[in-house]
């Protein structure tokens, strides 16, 4: 190809059809909507009941929008949800593994209860979707799957060894299945956002002395808010990256740095 050829086409989403799980709250909803915005149709299974307000956003922004109500952790889950965006919207082009949880506790209290929890969620339902979305992407010679890290896929995690162990895990399943999967043209990443102001991150915000912790260390001086995550996701999802494959694309003002 030569470099007049490309384009800002390249980073269009037009005609393609995406999964986010978990994209009706959180971090999730901003992923969901940037792909939409990008141009791409988009399926969110979640356990949380949808409240609407997501499919407002997407059809507004001139998306197709399906919702499923669903376990991604029970056994056959993963199948059903890839066979429904199949179903409904006609293609599996887009897997955003984005559903997560992180369970806190002191280390004397963090046991089995905690941990096996948050194994199923972010590491075990991960794989699962992958494997099935690589069903369908390797006979169309397309795909890309971006599964949804962390700065502590680098880091350790005080009160959260679950959720760095999955994270880390995370990261090395992206490049495993980056490594099996280039072939057919499918495209495996990760994004690893910093630190970000959710609802998630309220107590640690409101607290001066944990708020200020975290800001020190972050060199943009501020916390990342869901919009400064959209750009990658869709970059990440667009024929722009197709030569980007098993990268964890790290997304936190500078916070690995310092």
């Amino acid at each position: 190809m030569d470099i007049r050829d490309f384009t800002m086409g390249f980073f269009s989403l037009e005609g393609k059809n995406s999964i986010v799980t978990g994209g009706n709250t959180g971090l999730g909803r901003a992923f969901a909507l940037a792909l939409a915005k990008g141009g791409a149709n988009v399926f969110v299974p979640s356990i949380i009941d949808d409240d609407g307000v997501t499919r407002e956003m997407i059809e507004a922004a001139g998306g197709r929008y399906e919702f499923m109500k669903t376990d991604i952790t029970a056994p056959g889950a993963p199948a059903q949800i890839v066979d429904a965006c199949v179903d409904r919207l006609g293609s599996l082009d887009i897997l955003v593994n984005s559903a997560g949880i992180n369970p806190l506790a002191d280390v004397r209290d963090f046991g089995r209860s905690r941990w096996d929890p948050a194994i199923a969620v972010n590491l075990t339902a991960a794989f699962e979707m992958g494997h099935e979305a690589a069903q369908r992407m390797i006979p169309q010679r397309s795909g890309k799957i971006i599964n949804i890290c962390s700065v502590f896929s680098y880091l350790g995690g005080r009160g959260s060894a679950a959720y760095a162990a999955t994270k880390h895990g995370l990261a090395g399943f992206t490049k495993a299945y980056c490594d099996e999967l280039a072939q057919y043209n499918v495209q495996v990443n990760g994004i690893a956002p910093g630190y970000y102001a959710t609802e998630l991150t309220m107590a640690t915000r409101s607290d001066p002395k944990t708020n200020e912790r975290v800001l020190d260390h972050i060199p943009a001086e501020r916390w990342g808010e869901p919009q400064d995550l959209m750009g990658a996701v869709v970059f990440l999802a667009s024929r722009a990256s197709d030569y980007v494959n098993g990268h964890v694309l790290v997304v936190d003002g500078g916070y690995l740095v310092r």
